[in-house]
């Protein structure tokens, strides 16, 4: 019979984790009974169009929970890592820290660092796993907690979780979804080395792939590419660094774009404008495919649907985004 989670040991943690998706593993660690001898996410920095020094999110609920925080602008210091020895926690937990943890901080934890990271690994190593598997078209994807190493997620797996990906869902929807999957699989994992249920295992040598850090530059829409693949970049680079594209000599960001099945018949270059009207404006897409956009924004003016842009701007076929 499997015991259940509040009568296994709790673990003494270090928790290491910065951005909101960081959120759910710490408030359940707390939850189910560990001690969080320390929190520890990256330094406060300016954020938002007034640049305002803002704490990051884990660093405001830990101090809500009454943890400490310490927030060094590196982990290589001798006085940082001894606080952190100092704590006599059993594990560090790292869950979107936002840097590679050094080894001399890796060698102080007896069951070392867990990880959660937010795909099936091998497959989408690095800094942007969600973001790339919709970019890539993937149907699925997942959860893998881990055992840190020296490298980029290279270390042995532990636990994974396999979920499918909404035909409509965009990263900031899909990182929501794996954020309390990883809490939860992140109890899991402890509560597996404490009864001896979780082994690690070596990651397997094929269907390794990173994951490049987002660039603004990754929103320029590419026309020759198919309609599919563009609307996937939308889903994938929203909210940030969304979609942009050329017109007019300006910028239009693009909020809103659907595949238009089946794509009218012709031969135009990609960007060509195949026609515009209130449902949205029609646009020729690499190997023969279309797609119609429904919401954009001229660059310093608000967001609007197509049907109100049309009315200002008089968009006919034969023009041409780029």
């Amino acid at each position: 019979m499997r015991l259940a989670w509040c009568m296994i040991r709790a673990m003494k943690l270090v928790f290491f984790g910065t951005p909101e998706f960081s959120l759910p593993t710490l408030t359940r660690l707390v939850a189910g009974g560990h001690e969080v001898a320390q929190v520890v996410p990256r330094p406060d920095k300016p954020v938002g169009r007034k640049q305002e020094v803002m704490p990051p999110p884990v660093a405001v609920t830990a101090r809500k929970l009454g943890l400490p925080v310490l927030q060094p602008k590196s982990l290589r210091g001798d006085e940082v890592v001894a606080k952190l020895a100092a704590t006599g926690a059993e594990a560090g937990v790292v869950v979107a820290y936002g840097k590679l943890i050094p080894p001399r901080v890796l060698e102080l934890f007896p069951r070392g660092c867990l990880n959660v990271h937010p795909s099936l690994l091998p497959r989408h190593r690095g800094p942007s796993p969600i973001q790339w598997a919709i970019a890539c078209g993937d149907r699925v994807t997942g959860v893998t907690t881990m055992l840190l190493d020296e490298g980029m997620d290279t270390g042995p797996i532990l636990l994974q979780r396999r979920v499918e990906i909404g035909p409509r869902e965009t990263a900031e929807e899909l990182s929501a979804r794996l954020a309390e999957l990883g809490a939860q699989l992140m109890l899991e994992t402890l509560e597996g080395l404490e009864n001896g249920t979780v082994t690690p295992r070596p990651q397997p040598s094929k269907g390794v792939s990173v994951t490049p850090m987002i660039r603004r530059q990754f929103g320029k829409v590419d026309w020759s590419h198919p309609a599919q693949k563009i609307f996937d970049r939308l889903r994938a680079f929203t909210p940030w660094p969304g979609l942009y594209t050329g017109f007019r000599g300006g910028r239009l960001k693009i909020h809103g774009l659907e595949v238009v099945t089946p794509p009218p018949p012709g031969e135009e270059r990609p960007g060509t404008v195949l026609s515009a009207d209130p449902d949205g404006i029609v646009v020729r897409c690499g190997r023969g495919t279309a797609a119609r956009i429904t919401e954009l924004q001229r660059e310093g003016r608000r967001r609007m649907p197509a049907d109100a842009f049309l009315i200002g701007e008089r968009v006919s076929a034969g023009e041409h985004f780029g």
